[in-house]
């Protein structure tokens, strides 16, 4: 589902990432992980193709998208929702307005839209707050409505950056709760993160690791415990 070749991507010449190299598997749970600065949410970028990679490949679904032209960005964007650690979302606008923005941008008749924003957002348990704008929401609020508008669209993969950053133990774990649901449904989840209670979910959940330090890959594989191959840790 997604590949990762010997990517590199530096920044006025400082690397962000050097020699990257990982798969996720279609339907897989996936944590990149590593301290703040390791490059996990420029790696995130390089998925959902906000930044290009400067060498390497990057394949998702099938389709090396390194040098995908840009008419087909939109096509491929259809399949990767995002859930940005600062939530992106339209501040002054409800909850309801900001997850139809996915399916108003695909053309989808007006009836439609309605009906899949309110059951998304009724998924995240937030019918009784579509209406309400979301600088008036929590944090917790706002991170499921970013859930909710990341997930309408029925996307094949989903891309976490710090989803329980700044939220108390219990709405962090209603939201692992509602990544897990994904995952269970088929959707190849995408998790970036340092917080060592999400690593230990991954864990109970099986989840691959991938370790990022200084925009290197420092192992890859199961996240409680990692493989051994011709010698260096995968």
């Amino acid at each position: 589902m997604i590949e990762l070749v010997r990517v590199r991507k530096h920044y006025a010449g400082a690397p962000a990432l050097e020699d990257v190299s990982f798969h996720v598997r279609a339907g897989e749970l996936a944590l990149i992980t590593g301290p703040s600065g390791a490059g996990k949410t420029t790696l995130l970028r390089l998925l959902y193709l906000a930044e290009r990679a400067d060498d390497g490949t990057v394949s998702i679904a099938g389709r090396e998208v390194t040098r995908l032209r840009a008419s087909s960005l939109p096509y491929l964007r259809r399949n990767v929702g995002v859930v940005f650690q600062d939530f992106k979302l339209l501040r002054g606008r409800s909850a309801l307005d900001n997850v139809r923005v996915p399916l108003e941008i695909l053309g989808l008749p007006r009836v439609q839209v309605e009906a899949r924003a309110r059951l998304a957002l009724a998924r995240v348990g937030l019918a009784d707050r579509a209406g309400v704008a979301c600088a008036r929401l929590s944090g917790g609020e706002q991170q499921r409505v970013a859930l909710a508008r990341a997930l309408v669209a029925r996307p094949a993969i989903l891309l976490a950056d710090e989803p329980t950053g700044n939220l108390d133990v219990e709405t962090a774990q209603g939201i692992l709760d509602l990544l897990a649901t994904a995952n269970a449904a088929g959707t190849t989840v995408v998790v970036a993160t340092h917080d060592p209670a999400v690593i230990a979910w991954g864990a109970r959940r099986g989840a691959r690791r991938v370790q990022l330090v200084r925009g290197r890959v420092q192992g890859t594989g199961a996240v409680v415990q990692l493989t051994t191959i011709n010698g260096e840790r995968e």
